[in-house]
């Protein structure tokens, strides 16, 4: 099918075009051949992992000496029905093995146990990766079939959805006429999913899986740099679609936050993204030149501080070797115990961890200790006076220790925070 309306002439077919230049193999599936030699190697339209793609993938990508059975475990594991898990959760546990692996267990030829961890995606080296942007792509469900306006496969596992409309029409309306029906008709297409993209060209909204509108928002520029596109669109597919950003906004920057309501995903907005990777270059900067200073994150009130630090946090403990120690420091109480919960909360600590500084003592307690977190006000770091100091005492001598500080500009020029450096 060659179509040739505005929504297509103005807005997909140039959205084709752009990943393709970013490494993207286009495949129109309006007529797709199913089976293994098939349009895209899946054997059936209810079918949203591409099962061949994804098996002849891992296969490269893992040890010659993983059997094929392990192989086809994993593929098993990732792909059974979730349908009766709460949807989030499913999307949850789908996002840890895309992200860490199968752990794939066999006995060799000589009797031995085997174990190993398999990997779905190359994370480190993205272009090694199947990348195909599909158009026209029919997901049939329970009752009803639906045609995708475009969707990224990353070896087969379909991380991004993008639905189009006419330039003159609301991007508001991909949302209420077609991602809500999706949800609802073909909900398996959504279990691996990492974000959705609607636009209209001159307009383009970024949103987790699940996210309500309120929540989809702007991705604001493509790089550090504040580079733009020509639109809107092309400023999002640039900076969200690259496959480097796409796996790295996979292995680091989600979330899932546990809510009075239920469990949330969240993603980084444009601002997080670029900011935490920029504290990790300087991070890999600082430990070449023995500076100290990783500098200052600006945030406006309510663009997501918390969420910042841990992603930053996450990220340096997955990638950057070492026993890091996170000291994440306040200076008021509501801030102290809200940052502490975000952090649970989004399962970075456990509930039941104490480290969360309660005395002056406590606090020297947990420095001492080979904590990953560490939570304290930054009034907990002064002299002890049952001990009788009368100057501050050096707490620790690691060089491992970050400290990350929020609402610095009130309380980090004085005697606390003297004492705290």
């Amino acid at each position: 099918m060659t179509p040739t309306g505005p929504e297509y002439v103005y807005v997909e077919k140039p959205s084709i075009e752009l990943l393709e230049q970013l490494d993207w193999t286009p495949v129109d599936a309006f007529h797709e051949v199913l089976g293994a030699q098939g349009t895209l190697g899946r054997d059936s339209q209810h079918d949203v992992v591409l099962s061949h793609r994804l098996r002849f993938a891992m296969r490269k990508l893992n040890s010659e000496d993983v059997p094929d059975t392990s192989i086809n475990e994993a593929i098993e594991v990732l792909t059974k029905d979730r349908s009766a898990m709460d949807r989030v959760r499913a999307n949850r546990e789908v996002h840890k093995l895309l992200r860490d692996g199968y752990q794939a267990e066999w006995t060799d030829d000589h009797g031995d146990k085997q174990i190993e961890t398999l990997r779905y995606f190359d994370l480190r080296n993205p272009l090694n990766n199947d990348l195909v942007a599909v158009r026209q792509l029919w997901v049939k469900g329970n009752l009803h079939s639906r045609r995708l306006d475009l969707a990224l496969f990353v070896n087969g596992v379909p991380l991004v959805l993008m639905e189009f409309k006419e330039p003159n029409e609301p991007v508001k309306s991909a949302y209420d006429d077609n991602l809500t029906d999706y949800r609802d008709t073909i909900p398996q297409l959504f279990i691996p999913n990492c974000f959705v993209l609607l636009s209209n060209g001159s307009v383009a909204k970024v949103g987790s899986t699940y996210s309500p509108w309120e929540y989809f928002s702007d991705w604001m520029v493509i790089d550090a740099l504040g580079t733009r596109g020509a639109i809107a669109l092309e400023t999002a597919l640039r900076g969200t679609c690259n496959p480097a950003v796409l796996l790295d906004l996979v292995e680091n920057f989600v979330a899932y936050m546990e809510r009075p309501g239920g469990l949330i995903k969240v993603l980084a907005r444009s601002h997080q993204y670029l900011g935490v990777n920029a504290a990790i270059e300087n991070l890999h900067q600082a430990r070449a030149e023995q500076d100290k200073r990783l500098g200052v994150f600006w945030h406006t009130q309510g663009s997501g501080k918390s969420l910042s630090m841990l992603w930053f946090t996450q990220k340096v403990l997955r990638q950057v070797p070492g026993k890091w120690t996170f000291v994440m420091v306040t200076d008021r109480t509501e801030l102290d115990i809200q940052l502490h919960g975000e952090f649970a909360d989004a399962g970075a600590i456990s509930p039941e961890a104490r480290v969360h500084a309660e005395s002056v003592a406590h606090l020297r307690e947990l420095l001492a200790a080979d904590h990953r977190y560490v939570f304290t006000l930054i009034q907990k770091f002064q002299p002890s006076k049952s001990l009788g100091e009368r100057q501050m005492p050096v707490l620790s001598n690691r060089s491992d220790v970050i400290v990350v500080t929020d609402e610095a500009h009130r309380s980090q020029y004085d005697t606390l925070a003297l004492n705290m450096r």
